[in-house]
């Protein structure tokens, strides 16, 4: 199955924006680990199975255990998260579905407990980036890589 548009040909500075938005992410100094839980769980709640897949290796290679990842949609429930890993994946679920509940104070305070300023910006363009690249993997029905 091909996707819909090949968003990168239709559009190369889009793309390109798009992988620079990245690139930041990546070198922002948040742990690597973290970043994979945070994509793959925005991807999960997007329903995206292109980034599902790829976060989900990429999460492998950086050290990330099966069991954290299979558990991750369940992370309240699962004793397996820091409480920094925590924070990042309640901030994450809240941007993520931010028109149905918005992002409250005491999610703001606790976020801001467990990352500096600069780190939950930083994280904040992280959620921003893979909800970026759900939206157009879905949107285009890109298909997961083999």
């Amino acid at each position: 199955m091909a996707p819909e548009i090949i968003y990168q040909d239709a559009s190369p500075g889009a793309a390109r924006a798009m992988a620079a938005l990245e690139q930041y992410v990546r070198g922002s100094g948040l742990e690597r680990p973290l970043l994979e839980l945070i994509k793959i769980r925005a991807s999960q709640i997007n329903g995206c199975a292109y980034c599902i897949n790829m976060h989900t290796r990429d999460a492998r290679a950086a050290g990330e255990t099966e069991q954290r990842i299979y558990l991750l949609n369940a992370w309240r429930e699962a004793p397996y998260y820091t409480p920094r890993e925590r924070a990042a994946l309640a901030w994450t679920e809240a941007l993520t579905e931010i028109a149905s509940a918005g992002v409250s104070a005491e999610l703001r305070e606790s976020a801001r407990r467990e990352f500096t300023d600069r780190e939950l910006v930083d994280l904040t363009i992280g959620v921003i980036a893979i909800n970026g690249w759900n939206r157009l993997s879905v949107g285009f029905a890109v298909p997961p890589a083999d």
